[in-house]
């Protein structure tokens, strides 16, 4: 079941303040099992040996699930070592810091806060520690839950084999499988007292294909971004329920590559207009924006259950009776930022009657600083300049074009963008026909990621492209250490050399 009323969804360190509500979460989550939870004393040795590897999920301020862990040499414990091998009687005397496996031995979310994928959001975590610590991957005892009922037609195996191939269902297996660990080996009699597996463990491995033999301290600072914009299909849809469906499967898909940003286009919403089409086009485009609320919930929602921040494009929304082109970054954690269009086309004002906005800013993320423009705004360098002076590092530009010498205008200006604010340009755009939405007959969009143009980067400042009018994802890694090099070391440096002295871009305050 997913929460509604979500106003702050955080990842954090666990410490030792938090253990009484730790203790009550996991006599949540193993109810039926006798002493479930860790005594306080093993908690605080954790945190004192590993602290990286200790984390929490709290929801509002509420600890929803956590992970912990510790970092083995795995050559230490032969083929069926057991739980009890790994912890030590919870003196957790094999961690090692120079170890070259990350071992889970704790996961839960409590039963009130499943439904989320906040196990998923876990998972992930473990697997960038791994990559950041440059281990060799992570493994760990998983639990089969369902086999004690089936225990007498199928050996441990041939279960797994079974819930690989979906003929049976094992919540957990299913989960582990789903997040790419693969079974190694069963091991009976791995943890004591789980009579639902029957005793019986499978022993589980996720893989660090980043690994290479250290040669020195590895960082621990994430610096590749991963990107998933939406070529948006403009086709007819009945209700919002169904464009939302369209709009989850294509959070559920970028989330599915570990994306950190799904990128909608402007106006990706319009066929929603069709119902209205027997109105005026300014009537119609009205009618519209009373969809803007619910589907910026929806897909905050969907950016916390999916683990990703959205940017969803632009909408019409109505203020009083102002109509204006927005739009909403929804954070992963659960928070909401709204972004307006400044300089509205010359068709919107005369058609449908759209106002300027007046608000320009950054926006922090967990993946550095963001800036936004709906697409026309791409074609004003000063908009970007002054948010490359607020520290953007990755420019979104969701736009909407009917003719390909509309979108070239957006393509162009965005690639200028990207090499004099020596950042990250990413554009999306809608493809296909509206034959029943007036004003919105023709699409046409090459979505794209643009780079500056010197050596660490594509030559020709394309660093990925759509195909052209075709329905689609497209998925890109962009390095933002690279761009702190250029900063200093380019071979021209666009924003150190700009002459103050002569000229500058100044915000004007209201």
């Amino acid at each position: 079941m997913l929460h509604k009323n979500i106003d702050n969804i955080e990842l954090s360190y666990l410490t030792i303040e938090d253990y009484q509500e730790l203790k009550e979460a996991t006599e949540a989550s193993y109810s039926g099992m006798e002493n479930s939870y860790w005594p306080k004393s093993a908690i605080q040795r954790l945190i004192d040996i590993f602290p990286d590897g200790q984390v929490v999920i709290k929801i509002d301020g509420v600890i929803a699930g956590c992970a912990l862990s510790i970092v083995v040499d795995y050559s230490q414990f032969d083929d069926d070592h057991t739980y009890a091998d790994i912890i030590t009687k919870s003196s957790f005397k094999n961690h090692n810091n120079k170890g070259d496996v990350l071992y889970g031995i704790e996961v839960f979310i409590k039963p009130s806060f499943r439904g989320l994928r906040l196990g998923r959001r876990l998972y992930d975590y473990r697997k960038e520690l791994c990559e950041s610590l440059n281990l060799k991957g992570i493994v760990f005892g998983g639990r089969m839950p369902n086999y004690h009922k089936v225990q007498d037609q199928y050996t441990p195996k041939e279960y797994i084999d079974c819930v690989k191939r979906k003929e049976l269902n094992d919540p957990v297996l299913n989960f582990q499988i789903s997040n790419d660990f693969h079974p190694v080996r069963v091991i009976k009699g791995y943890l004591i007292g789980d009579t639902d597996s029957a005793d019986y463990a499978v022993l589980m491995e996720w893989d660090n294909i980043y690994y290479s033999k250290p040669t020195k301290s590895p960082s621990t600072v994430k610096t590749i971004v991963r990107l998933g914009l939406i070529q948006w299909q403009m086709r007819p849809y009945d209700g919002l329920e169904q464009l939302m469906q369209q709009v989850e499967y294509f959070i559920d898909s970028v989330s599915g590559y570990r994306c950190d940003f799904a990128v909608f286009p402007e106006f990706f919403n319009a066929p929603l207009m069709a119902e209205f089409n027997h109105l005026k086009e300014s009537e119609a485009i009205r009618e519209l924006a009373k969809f803007t609320d619910e589907i910026k919930k929806r897909m905050s929602e969907f950016s916390i259950s999916y683990n990703i921040n959205i940017i969803s494009g632009s909408m019409p929304e109505l203020v009083g009776d102002t109509l204006y082109n927005v739009g909403y970054l929804c954070r992963r954690d659960g928070s909401i930022e709204r972004y307006e269009k400044i300089h509205v086309t010359p068709d919107e004002a005369k058609v449908w009657g759209m106002q300027r906005g007046s608000e320009l800013k950054t926006f922090d993320t967990d993946c550095g600083k963001i800036g936004i423009l709906i697409c026309y705004d791409s074609e004003f360098p000063e908009l970007s300049r002054l948010l490359a002076d607020e520290g953007m590092d990755i420019l979104f530009v969701p736009f909407l074009t009917d003719t390909q010498n509309g979108y070239s205008r957006v393509r162009l200006c965005s690639q200028a963008r990207a090499v004099e604010n020596e950042c990250y340009v990413a554009i999306s755009g809608s493809v296909g026909n509206l034959p029943n939405v007036e004003n919105m007959d023709i699409q046409y969009a090459q979505s794209a990621v643009f780079t500056p143009c010197d050596f660490a980067f594509p030559s020709n400042g394309i660093k990925a492209e759509a195909t052209t009018n075709t329905e689609m994802i497209l998925v890109a890694d962009v390095d933002i250490s690279l761009l702190r090099e250029l900063h200093s070391f380019g071979a021209v440096k666009n924003l150190k050399d700009r002459r103050k002295d002569v000229y500058d871009v100044i915000r004007i305050k209201k």
